[in-house]
């Protein structure tokens, strides 16, 4: 069974203390220690269908509910990172693409999320897909997006950036391992990887670490995986434990003791424009996204 950290001993009074959380949008002050200095996270997977998208956008809500200030980089050309938090991404529009490809100021593609405090987000427009190969000819392609996130004024530590530093930089990847995936790769400093509670989870995983591992030699040496997430895990199967089991097998400390379970109002959320942790606060998959959020920031980038 899930860590609870909440105080109460129910689930009942777990859903009614979360609910009372996301109408506040957090107010009140920070509930989790803030990282001395930003944390820039990639979230990666080239097997698409993980929940990949979906645990960086709920992540990114549970944290500003905690009082974090996130800054979320859509990278993925099909948007649904910038619809689930209902950022304008229409062509035309500041994007993810502007950033890389024309290098223009992070400061100027952020939008401000309309449902919670402190979330930023920067979008992607459909544009993005044409963005690798607008890149091919450009000098220090790979380096493009760590140049405009590291130029920031509020990335950085608490010296260098102040109180309005970003806490969490979470760059939502495409389910590929182009270039727009390497650009994240090189930019981050930790890298979280969903992983889906089914048959076929491991398999691409070892491309995709070896990937990482040439980013480690050749352009970022900086880079761990510091979180291993299982996704759309159903308590019912033994297969789902099974699945669970070998990842934890595999990765250790990586990975999470919070999983997420597979859940209808999850997957109904973005419909709506909004995540989960809006949508409805009360539910298991809302409640399962906080306490992984929690259970992340409380052990660092050293995982």
């Amino acid at each position: 069974m899930n860590a609870n950290f909440f105080d109460e001993s129910t689930p009942l009074a777990a859903a009614a203390e979360h609910s009372v959380l996301a109408r506040s949008r957090g107010a009140g002050g920070p509930q989790l220690p803030r990282p001395a200095a930003t944390r820039v996270m990639v979230v990666a997977n080239q097997k698409g269908g993980v929940g990949k998208t979906t645990s960086t956008v709920n992540l990114a809500a549970a944290l500003c509910q905690l009082g974090m200030r996130v800054l979320v980089i859509d990278l993925d050309p099909q948007g649904n990172a910038s619809t689930a938090l209902s950022i304008e991404h229409r062509r035309g529009v500041p994007s993810s693409y502007d950033l890389l490809v024309d290098g223009t100021p992070l400061a100027d593609v952020i939008q401000e999320c309309p449902d919670l405090d402190r979330l930023y987000v920067v979008p992607a427009t459909i544009d993005l897909a044409g963005a690798e190969i607008e890149l091919v000819s450009v000098v220090s392609r790979e380096n493009r997006l760590q140049k405009s996130i590291y130029g920031h004024p509020w990335v950085g530590d608490a010296e260098r950036a102040g109180e309005e530093r970003f806490d969490y930089v979470l760059i939502d990847c495409p389910p590929s391992l182009g270039l727009l995936t390497i650009n994240a790769l090189v930019a981050g400093a930790e890298m979280m990887i969903p992983i889906q509670a089914e048959y076929y989870a491991l398999e691409g995983l070892g491309q995709l670490l070896e990937t990482v591992e040439m980013v480690r030699s050749h352009l970022n040496p900086r880079l761990i995986v510091s979180t291993i997430l299982v996704t759309m895990y159903d308590a019912r199967t033994r297969l789902a434990s099974g699945v669970a089991d070998e990842v934890r097998e595999h990765f250790g400390n990586q990975v999470l003791r919070v999983m997420i379970p597979r859940s209808v109002r999850v997957s109904e959320a973005p419909s709506y424009g909004q995540t989960v942790m809006t949508y409805d606060p009360g539910s298991p998959g809302a409640l399962s996204y906080l306490e992984a959020a929690k259970e992340m920031a409380s052990k660092g980038a050293t995982a």
